[in-house]
């Protein structure tokens, strides 16, 4: 899914979330080698696991939830047919992001397929390539392009390379605060810290004057570090009050991509969403149509 943002008439990619492409193996793989998805395994927590596991019983699929120590009692591990245990002695979000005992589970358990909904591992390509290795179906996209998306600094690159018009940020995860205070002379306050390997509001914090960049710096990294296992961090010039617009799309190994319209997520907390209103309402058919055309474009690169 592409996460666009539309300020004076103009565009400006904000993110870039898990591109929903069809599986390579279930599209591509020769009949021999054709296997039927008989259980699947949520590698995730909460309300995005249920939606999962209600759409799999619809289908008739096993279910397999994970759960950590702290989690013994959520209500999505009462939801699937099958739940485990992940992360013992670890805090609750670490355990959701320990790959071995996830690739352990589905092994053990001949799960066919591993959902990993929206944050935790679901941008991280190390886990979707963990996957592969071990037999077991990533329902996403490939380990390559979720390595491109799930780099916030690389896919800000391949918007630019599609001509999809992007806020002024670093090409790069910056090293150290001073390239913060390079870019914040260069481009003056507000700017934003935005985790380079992540999303879901994790790892993002604005700075509005100098006496600011430290501590925001540190707890943005913190964050990131907590959030995603990575507290790499990169800088945008921060927008106020933008329309926050994703545009969703479906993709395939062959290289075809189409839109399934937008919705308007504006209305957020701590830069998360709260609600979402499909259609956007009140956007310029003009201006919608572009969001559109630029993120099929973008998509197209990968």
């Amino acid at each position: 899914m592409l996460r666009l943002i539309a300020v004076r008439g103009g565009l400006g990619l904000l993110a870039v979330r898990r591109t929903c492409f069809l599986s390579r193996s279930a599209h591509s793989a020769p009949k021999n080698e054709y296997r039927p998805i008989k259980k699947v395994m949520v590698a995730n927590r909460g309300e995005i696991a249920i939606r999962v596991f209600r759409a799999c019983t619809e289908l008739g699929i096993r279910t397999v939830a994970v759960y950590s120590e702290q989690d013994t009692g959520q209500m999505h591990r009462q939801k699937a047919d099958e739940a485990y245990l992940i992360g013992k002695g670890l805090p609750p979000v670490a355990a959701y992001l320990h790959i071995p005992d996830i690739i352990k589970v589905a092994k053990d358990n001949n799960v066919d397929a591993i959902h990993p909904g929206y944050g935790f591992l679901s941008e991280r390509s190390d886990f979707a390539q963990a996957c592969s290795d071990a037999g077991v179906m990533f329902v996403g996209p490939t380990p390559e392009t979720v390595r491109k998306m799930g780099d916030k600094v690389e896919a800000r690159s391949l918007a630019i390379s599609a001509g999809v018009p992007v806020v002024p940020g670093t090409d790069s995860p910056i090293s150290c605060l001073q390239e913060a205070q390079a870019f914040a002379q260069t481009y003056g306050f507000p700017i934003i810290f935005k985790a380079a390997y992540g999303g879901g509001g994790r790892g993002m914090r604005v700075v509005r004057e100098y006496e600011e960049l430290e501590e925001n710096y540190q707890r943005a990294y913190s964050e990131a570090l907590t959030a995603f296992g990575n507290g790499a961090l990169f800088v945008e010039k921060f927008i106020e009050k933008p329309r926050h617009i994703e545009v969703q799309i479906l993709g395939d190994k062959y290289g075809n991509v189409i839109h399934l319209y937008e919705r308007d997520c504006s209305i957020q907390r701590r830069h998360q969403k709260v609600v979402e209103i499909a259609p956007a309402f009140q956007l310029d058919p003009h201006l919608r149509d572009r969001l559109h055309s630029d993120a099929v474009n973008l998509a197209k690169q990968v």
